[in-house]
């Protein structure tokens, strides 16, 4: 490690580039006066809760009201002269000061994207600074692990592996089978967003019973050597206690989803599920996790919007076990953290999250890494933007070493593994 000199940041920058839709966003780079240089870039999401950091957008015909100049300007305007000359090693001081000087509840004025990439840019210069890689910049002297990753959407768990580089070698043979089964039963199929298969079925269900199919046509056990984890995303077709499944034209209550959930527990390998009911029914969320807490993870994303109060809130009710960490939805890093503390204080698993709209920063892996989060979730095994994160965690492994530590079906509550 190279002691830092002069780690007070000269020049912010700021400039538009594109995400994995094809959208606007924006890159931030933050240079030090001893030359050092971090870049952070925002990512956004499809699936949003209703509380997590607004994005600045600027609306009208313009790239479909996407574009971000508006974003642009505030940072060049306003972040930039407040960072001038600040340490970079003070993270927690520049989160608060980017926050104050936004000054809305919801990080509306300049941009929850203006804020998370200004702050993962300094995160990334002061490592720089130090000379380490950012994982080790996070980590300090604390325990690390490889993490636990979780391949969306129709996701797969490798619980069987003993290694990161093991790990993704499964994966890769459990996503070749299911395309492969698919294209023998004439399915037609595209890519998701997030790299996924994208098939034509009549009903949700059938897309498990594929999916058990694959790990085996894969050689391998499901529920021992690869099990299914399930993002929901209730809120997406849930309000008010009422749920439309649109693939099969019928709607639910909350008592009739919780059953079908409950049901498809039963019959499949599952042992993760992400947002089983909608962000306005804490009391569905609440039976679901009083039902199934005991044996399957049960993680929240826009129920809890990586935010330290209402992670507390969730635990006291208590609905679910398991947080979902995205910085984007926070908006800063140091408010991102506080999110993984208040799990790990409930006694929660945690998971550090990637977002539909993504691009080359590998920031998360090595947040997954530094934080010892024990679970990742990037996206499928497809598409650049989601294996830059995957390959930097063989890197990371790779430089660890024999001291490497993957964390396994460990990362599981140990009611779950």
């Amino acid at each position: 490690m190279s002691p830092p000199t002069d780690t007070r940041i000269r020049e912010t920058r700021a400039r538009r580039i594109w995400d994995s839709r094809g959208r606007p966003t924006l890159e931030v780079e933050i240079v030090l006066a001893d030359g050092s240089l971090g870049r952070g870039i925002a990512p956004a999401g499809a699936s949003r809760g209703s509380r997590e950091a607004i994005e600045r957008r600027d609306g009208g015909p313009r790239l479909g009201g996407l574009d971000v100049s508006e974003a642009l300007a505030g940072i060049r305007a306003e972040i930039g002269p407040l960072l001038a000359g600040r340490d970079a090693l003070d993270q927690a001081g520049i989160d608060a000061a980017l926050i104050a000087l936004d000054g809305t509840p919801l990080k509306s004025r300049l941009g929850g994207n203006a804020l998370v990439a200004t702050s993962l840019a300094v995160l990334h210069a002061a490592a720089a600074a130090r000379g380490l890689p950012l994982w080790r910049h996070l980590a300090g002297e604390g325990p690390v692990s490889l993490p636990l990753p979780d391949i969306q959407d129709f996701m797969v768990m490798p619980l069987g592996a003993t290694s990161f580089d093991q790990a993704m070698a499964m994966t890769a043979e459990v996503y070749a089978a299911a395309g492969a089964l698919m294209a023998a039963t004439g399915r037609r199929q595209g890519v998701a967003d997030e790299g996924g298969w994208w098939p034509v079925f009549q009903t949700n269900e059938e897309a498990l019973g594929l999916l058990v199919r694959a790990i085996e046509s894969a050689g391998l056990r499901p529920g021992t050597d690869m099990a299914l984890s399930l993002d929901i995303a209730a809120s997406e077709f849930g309000r008010e206690g009422r749920y439309r499944l649109g693939l099969e034209s019928r709607e639910l209550d909350t008592a009739g989803l919780i059953a079908l959930l409950g049901d498809w527990l039963k019959a499949y390998p599952i042992v993760s599920i992400e947002d089983p009911l909608a962000e306005d029914d804490p009391a569905g969320m609440a039976e679901f996790t009083r039902l199934h807490g005991q044996r399957v993870q049960i993680i929240g994303d826009d129920f809890l919007v990586t935010s330290a109060a209402r992670i507390a809130q969730a635990a006291a009710l208590p609905a679910c076990n398991c947080a979902l960490i995205k910085p984007n939805q926070a908006g800063t890093v140091t408010e991102t953290r506080a999110a993984l503390e208040a799990a790990r204080h409930a006694g929660w698993s945690t998971v550090i999250s990637a977002r539909s709209g993504e691009t080359e920063d590998v920031a998360i892996a090595h947040l997954a890494v530094g934080w010892n989060a024990g679970q990742l979730k990037v996206g499928s095994f497809a598409r650049s933007e989601r294996m830059a994160k995957w390959n930097e965690c063989l890197r990371i492994a790779e430089a660890l070493g024999p001291a490497a530590r993957f964390a396994g079906r460990d990362a599981l509550p140990p009611s779950h593994r």
